[in-house]
């Protein structure tokens, strides 16, 4: 596991003196997307505040080895070369099938036109590739975790 940047302390630090309550350890740590363009696309939409949800599959974070998000949960959101820029908080996780989706989250994440058949067609092409040689159908049974957050401290 590579060590995080410096950067990922230091706005961890900045967040527990607003919150003393905080575990000293930062909480999980990652970046949006599978490619540096759209890392840097979504981390500005939400610091924009366009950009309120994700989404995430369930057998990407079981593949992971990570819990599905829970409300009140903490993240720090980094850019693709692991630059902190945001502490989210997660507001709500439904669990639904990738056709059960609907266009609330989809306007809720932010991205593209904000449609729902644009939300469709690029999230089918993210899952695809993120579980390409899992062995993990992409198909419209695929659970997905819509998550809503807010972002509670900048860089």
């Amino acid at each position: 596991m590579t060590q995080p940047h410096s950067s990922v302390d230091a706005l961890w630090q900045r967040y527990r003196a607003l919150d003393p309550d905080a575990p000293a350890a930062p909480p999980d740590v990652y970046h949006f997307c599978d490619n540096p363009a759209d890392a840097a696309l979504c981390l500005a939409l939400v610091l924009q505040g366009q950009k309120r949800a994700t989404a995430c599959a369930l057998a990407q974070l079981r593949l992971a080895g990570a819990p599905v998000p829970r409300p009140g949960d903490l993240a720090i959101v980094t850019d693709w070369a692991g630059e902190a820029a945001a502490v989210l908080r997660t507001l709500a996780v439904d669990v639904r099938r990738f056709d059960e989706v609907d266009a609330a989250f989809a306007a809720l994440e932010g991205e593209g036109d904000g449609s729902l058949a644009w939300w469709r067609q690029a999230h089918h092409d993210y899952f695809t590739r993120v579980l390409a040689g899992t062995g993990v159908p992409v198909d419209d049974d695929l659970e997905i975790a819509c998550e809503q957050f807010e972002v509670v401290l900048r860089r």
